[in-house]
């Protein structure tokens, strides 16, 4: 049999949602690599899908079906086949809802994969149950939630725009980790003269493409926003005609928050110079098309909404959303290039069922009543790793009234706490659509192989569920194939003027979308600096306040792994999970670099190899990825050291919002 070349998309959380081409031959993928059809990734892949095939073909590959025969959390298993595990499951499902109703059962699943099918194949079934719904904002919806407070739904930036900048600042973004292509562009415009800035804690891998770098302390970054502010309306480089004819509430900022963000205080909240500060916003104000880049890791705190909603208001005061090449970019949003409702199917929600955070999983594992949570059903996530207080979490996962059913590729920390274990198929063995966060492309992709050995994908694992259940809405009867067909006869303005037949044959396609500039989707129709409907109606700082313990947690990207994915594959794994400090910390406490050492805090603690780093600054502690406990060097990961803390809006993660202390191990 002939080696065929298929196009693909590479699956996980990432904004970059790269083209493919997959060689296969005898059911085998035998490589992967770029498209270089792909209108925006361009035909490169990161480290982390390179070899995607070794993923795909691992030896660690869950093939069949498995019940408990052991403690829970040490992983021991015997086979069983897929009747008797849906049997199983179903039957502990009715006597959970016979005693204790629905809610008592939980759904946990982000973005194992981001498939728009397959992804979201589970809201139907637990929607028809009655079940508890979760709240799925682990990651930046503070980040979102910034952006909508002063631009409403704005459509983003086209990515390219970028090219037509002369400033371009990259706030809070690790782009050579969680953004490689953007940065692909960013070095375009750097060919032709543009700047580049990072703004961020401490020198990570994107640094070297910078031609300056501004690291601030912790949570400081609406600040810095609001000194900028304040020094372009001080030096009178506002764009006063745009802020007349196209904002709301410029006056209202400008005489009640920003007279408090003189260069002295910002200097002293965010730890920049007062020149730096000053030189920082002439040069922003003089740009002809500055471009903000805001990344995920300034929305991860407790002020994280707010830190985002100041950020995004600077472009107003240069007027540099009128500009090509200006403005701010948090990220696409193209969720309207298909009828999600058809894929959700919330109109099949029975009751009024309570929601969950998912990042307040442990205290619902461990504290929740009327009812408790009896049942968790775990697909394509990773929880005894990824959630906030991995302690209470793997608290609960512990308890053996709690019936857990994990779908999953491999043995992570959350499968070896199942009662039932499922194997899961990959993007390459499924049909699914993929729309991307950080840009607007769209597309279709079919099975290259068949499943390996007895794995399943979410839609037709859910279609058993659902037949054992008894629920007979047609919808639980459809194919993967059946429901995208019916997604492409839905139409959307999005969608006008795609190449159809492009996108058929697997080949990514640009959504029908164009900038248009002075037009904002707010409530007013302007740019919204005031903002009548939220509480703080004007941007502010909220200082952390928290001295607790003496070094700042980072939980930073990792460049070679996505949170807990891809720690399957030894080639993408470091030999040794490090903390990095600055010398001086570790001097201060007699420590030394490659040493053992303890990270602690009231929720936990944590053993690390020291790792010391002169571009860390004093006071902050870096963690790079999230690591699955097989592979570290003691009993718990980093998010032992997270707390449940919730972000000042949208509901999201905390996971830079932590303090800790160390001591040789």
């Amino acid at each position: 049999m002939a080696v065929k070349t298929e196009r693909s998309v590479c699956p996980y959380d990432c904004p970059d949602c790269c083209g493919l081409l997959v060689e296969v031959e005898k059911n085998q993928v035998l490589r992967v690599s770029g498209d270089p059809e792909h209108p925006f990734t361009c035909g490169t892949l990161c480290p982390k899908m390179n070899h995607y095939e070794r993923t795909v073909h691992s030896p660690r590959r869950l093939t069949e079906p498995l019940i408990r025969c052991g403690k829970k959390g040490r992983g021991e298993f015997r086979p069983v086949s897929w009747d008797e595990a849906i049997d199983q499951i179903t039957a502990h499902w009715r006597k959970i809802i016979d005693s204790f109703g629905p809610e008592a059962i939980l759904p946990y699943s982000y973005a194992g994969t981001m498939g728009i099918i397959q992804r979201n194949a589970g809201h139907p079934f637990f929607y028809r149950m009655g079940a508890s719904l979760l709240d799925r904002g682990i990651c930046t919806p503070a980040k979102g939630a910034g952006w909508e407070a002063v631009m409403g739904k704005t459509p983003a930036l086209h990515p390219d725009e970028v090219l037509h900048s002369d400033l371009i600042i990259l706030w809070s973004s690790n782009a050579a980790a969680t953004n490689l292509h953007f940065l692909h562009k960013v070095k375009q415009a750097k060919k032709h003269g543009a700047k580049v800035w990072l703004i961020d804690l401490y020198r990570n891998q994107t640094a070297g493409i910078a031609d300056r770098t501004f690291y601030v302390r912790p949570g400081s970054d609406g600040a810095l926003a609001l000194g900028l502010m304040h020094l372009v309306v001080r030096n009178q480089l506002c764009d006063r005609d745009f802020l007349t004819s196209q904002v709301q509430g410029f006056d209202e900022l400008e005489k009640q928050i920003l007279p408090d963000y003189p260069p002295e205080v910002v200097s002293c909240i965010t730890g920049l110079s007062i020149t730096t500060i000053e030189e920082m916003a002439q040069a922003y104000a003089l740009a002809q098309a500055p471009f903000i880049s805001v990344g995920g890791g300034v929305s991860r705190y407790r002020n994280g909404a707010m830190s985002v909603r100041c950020i995004v208001a600077l472009p107003s005061l240069v007027g540099a959303w009128s500009k090509r090449g200006g403005g701010c970019f948090v990220g696409t949003s193209t969720g309207a290039a298909f009828d999600m409702s058809l894929i959700e199917r919330r109109d099949l929600l029975r009751g009024n069922p309570r929601t969950i955070n998912m990042s307040q999983l442990g205290t619902a594992l461990t504290t929740l009543n009327n009812p408790p949570l009896k049942s968790l059903y775990i697909y394509h996530s990773n929880p005894a790793v990824v959630a906030p207080d991995q302690n209470q979490v793997l608290e609960g996962l512990a308890r053996e009234d709690l019936f857990t059913v994990v779908h999953e590729r491999f043995m992570t920390d959350s499968a070896r706490y199942a009662d039932i274990l499922l194997p899961a198929a990959t993007s390459l063995e499924t049909s699914d659509i993929y729309r991307s966060y950080g840009h607007y492309c769209i597309q279709r992709t079919r099975p290259l192989i068949a499943p390996v050995g007895q794995s399943k994908s979410n839609r037709e694992v859910f279609t058993l569920l659902a037949a054992a259940m008894g629920y007979d809405e047609p919808c639980f009867a459809q194919s993967a194939e059946e429901l995208i067909n019916d997604l492409l006869a839905a139409p959307s303005a999005l969608r006008q003027g795609i190449d159809l037949a492009s996108f058929s044959a697997g080949k990514a396609v640009e959504l029908s979308w164009q900038t248009v500039k002075n037009s904002y989707a707010t409530a007013s129709g302007r740019i919204e600096i005031f903002n009548p409907a939220l509480s703080e109606q004007l941007p502010c700082y909220r200082p952390l306040s928290d001295d607790s313990y003496p070094l700042q947690l980072v939980t930073a990207p990792a460049l070679k792994t996505l949170n807990s994915t891809f720690f399957e594959r030894d080639d993408l794994r470091d030999a040794t999970m490090w903390l990095k400090v600055h010398p001086d910390e570790a001097r201060s406490r007699n420590l030394e670099e490659g040493q053992r050492v303890t990270a602690f805090n009231d929720l936990g603690d944590v053993d690390f190899s020291l790792q010391l780093d002169a571009e860390v600054p004093p006071g902050l502690a870096v963690a790079e990825g999230v690591w699955w406990i097989e592979f570290a060097p003691g009993r718990r990961t980093v998010n032992s050291l997270t707390s449940q803390r919730l972000t000042d809006l949208g509901g999201g993660s905390t996971f830079y919002d932590n303090r800790i202390e160390i001591r040789g191990g």
